[in-house]
């Protein structure tokens, strides 16, 4: 609830119910995205905010207090998951499957503390600048005309 997202779509813009951002991660490729649940007759905006907000990230990085809080979540999520069984096997099959090496959780926390803003804004650089797709979900004439790439 404290990401820039977050705070400027929904908190001062009031252009949503929820926006956030996710990422799914495999061995050797992955996705990230951002989702908006908003009105039909907002998108537009909201798009357009969302685009700011990444290409801010780009050109700015992270400040200090930002990077120290996403390590900070990042880190408490990955304690909070291993109390979950579930999400323990997941864990472990995981390390099985791909081949890639089961850190001990002081290990895996350290990495974490071990990013530094070079690290955020290379990923930024490389995930950011590249291309995407948009998808837009809602009733047939709330999203058949828009051309999100004039919006931007």
């Amino acid at each position: 609830m404290s990401s820039r997202l977050f705070q400027e779509v929904r908190e001062r813009r009031g252009l949503a119910y929820t926006v956030f951002s996710f990422v799914t991660s495999h061995a050797d490729t992955g996705t990230w995205g951002v989702y908006a649940g908003t009105a039909a007759d907002q998108v537009d905006e909201v798009w357009r905010v969302v685009v700011e907000e990444i290409e801010r990230l780009r050109e700015q990085g992270l400040g200090d207090d930002e990077l120290a809080r996403a390590k900070g979540a990042l880190s408490g999520a990955l304690v909070l998951a291993l109390e979950d069984s579930g999400s323990r096997m997941s864990r472990l099959g995981k390390a099985l499957v791909t081949g890639v090496p089961l850190l001990s959780l002081d290990e895996t926390i350290a990495a974490v503390e071990a990013v530094t803003h070079d690290d955020v804004q290379a990923l930024a650089d490389e995930l950011l600048g590249a291309s995407g797709t948009a998808a837009l979900v809602g009733p047939d004439e709330a999203v058949r005309h828009h051309d999100l790439e004039e919006v931007a």
